[in-house]
């Protein structure tokens, strides 16, 4: 179900200079209003809260998700390159589950590890604040990654999609419309963070159990349905 060599060259397609230099500004950004915020405040529970809540899940962790889930496979098939990987002996459900690998290592380690420290800069941890946030990147990565890379290859516009929902259906509709909180990626990981939280600073409107079992079928279905849509994308070339 992992192939090495498509791993390998999905990490060069994310991590080349430029992409690179797009995945870690927000991270840097995050990092340097931490410093700038415990300088002014001190070390406050609740500004770090409002601050990893706010920018980090809010707008990070989606947008950073978004460059990793569609940038695994969308330019190849924009471009045309997928059909030299097509033509390999491989499954096409492999290609994408190392695809999803990939992406969901590079939106981890440019989401989580930056929102591990940017808490521990802002209060450092207390009330387990960071860790809670920090796992809500963890388990949003995946989510996130699952749909953006479906929504790679089943569209040209997948980063003005994954745009759309990242920041205006999960920041402001998931934030202000409460039906719409059911339905948000950021809502089911917090539901995870407010487990994990000693206080409760870190909450969701989603239960734990509706949240979990949302984030798998969400990363499941969405894995299992772009694996079909490369196999038909394969049949239409051999047509």
């Amino acid at each position: 179900m992992y192939d090495p060599t498509v791993a390998r060259l999905t990490y060069r397609a994310l991590l080349g200079r430029r992409r690179a230099l797009i995945l870690g500004a927000l991270p840097l950004l995050l990092i340097v209003i931490s410093v700038a915020v415990r300088a002014l405040t001190g070390a406050d529970d609740q500004t770090a809260a409002d601050v990893l809540g706010g920018f980090a899940l809010a707008t990070m962790v989606p947008i950073i998700g978004v460059i990793a889930g569609t940038g695994a496979i969308g330019p190849e098939i924009d471009d045309g390159s997928v059909v030299y990987l097509l033509s390999k002996p491989l499954k096409r459900p492999t290609i994408i589950f190392t695809k999803l690998i990939v992406a969901i290592a590079v939106t981890m380690v440019f989401s989580a590890v930056p929102t591990l420290v940017a808490g521990l800069i802002l209060n450092g941890n207390g009330q387990q604040i960071a860790v809670a946030y920090t796992v809500a990147a963890l388990v949003s990565s995946i989510a996130y990654s699952a749909l953006f890379l479906l929504l790679g290859t089943v569209s040209r516009h997948a980063v003005v999609f994954g745009l759309v929902y990242a920041l205006v259906w999960e920041a402001l509709f998931g934030s202000l419309v409460p039906g719409a909180r059911t339905l948000s990626v950021q809502q089911w990981s917090l539901a995870v963070a407010h487990k994990v939280a000693d206080g409760n600073l870190v909450t969701s409107e989603v239960g734990l159990t509706t949240a979990t079992v949302l984030l798998v079928a969400v990363t499941v279905l969405a894995t299992w349905y772009a694996g079909q849509k490369l196999r038909s994308l394969t049949l239409a070339g051999e047509e």
